[in-house]
């Protein structure tokens, strides 16, 4: 391993307005940002729209961590078009996902978006972080109530990135991925 830290690219993918994302948004930058092996990059779907700025991020990126709201048992449509309006640049990358919404967490949105990424020779990793019924889950000040358990998932979820997006950082500069 290089131990060189590596891209992370997070993605917002509300946009909606009055969104809850922020709130998510900003624990997680918060306790990803103290790992010294990752270096992030925020990507908001409410501030950046699909097009060359976007596919140069994910292009850059050695991870990418999708953090989504569940709107009608699915993920949000920008996040979609997104997706979407890039090509290349998502072959051979790990994904994780943080999700949020009412009874089911976010979930659905996560198992929709597993095959959606795996069309695009991404690999999406096992662990994931949930907030079931999230707008009670969070304190005044944007901490979630339950920190210590939300916070030994997260750092499940960042460990199981780490490996892949070392593992296949140093895959992909040996060995071009092709995609068939």
């Amino acid at each position: 391993m290089t131990h060189e830290p590596y891209r992370l690219a997070v993605i917002i993918a509300s946009v909606r307005d009055g969104r809850f994302a922020p709130v998510v948004k900003n624990w997680f930058i918060d306790r990803a940002g103290r790992r010294p092996e990752l270096k992030l990059d925020e990507v908001d779907l409410a501030e950046v729209a699909p097009g060359p700025g976007f596919t140069a991020g994910i292009g850059a990126a050695d991870a990418i961590v999708v953090i989504t709201p569940e709107y009608n048992h699915s993920f949000p449509g920008p996040l979609k078009t997104a997706i979407d309006s890039v090509g290349a640049e998502w072959r051979g990358k790990p994904v994780a996902f943080v999700s949020y919404g009412g009874i089911s967490g976010g979930l659905r949105a996560v198992e929709a978006l597993r095959p959606v990424f795996a069309e695009l020779h991404a690999v999406t990793i096992r662990e994931t972080v949930s907030f079931h019924g999230a707008w009670g889950r969070f304190d005044a000040d944007g901490q979630p109530h339950d920190a210590e358990k939300v916070d030994a998932a997260l750092a499940a979820l960042l460990d199981q990135l780490e490996w892949w997006a070392e593992s296949l950082r140093e895959a992909r500069t040996a060995r071009p991925y092709v995609a068939s």
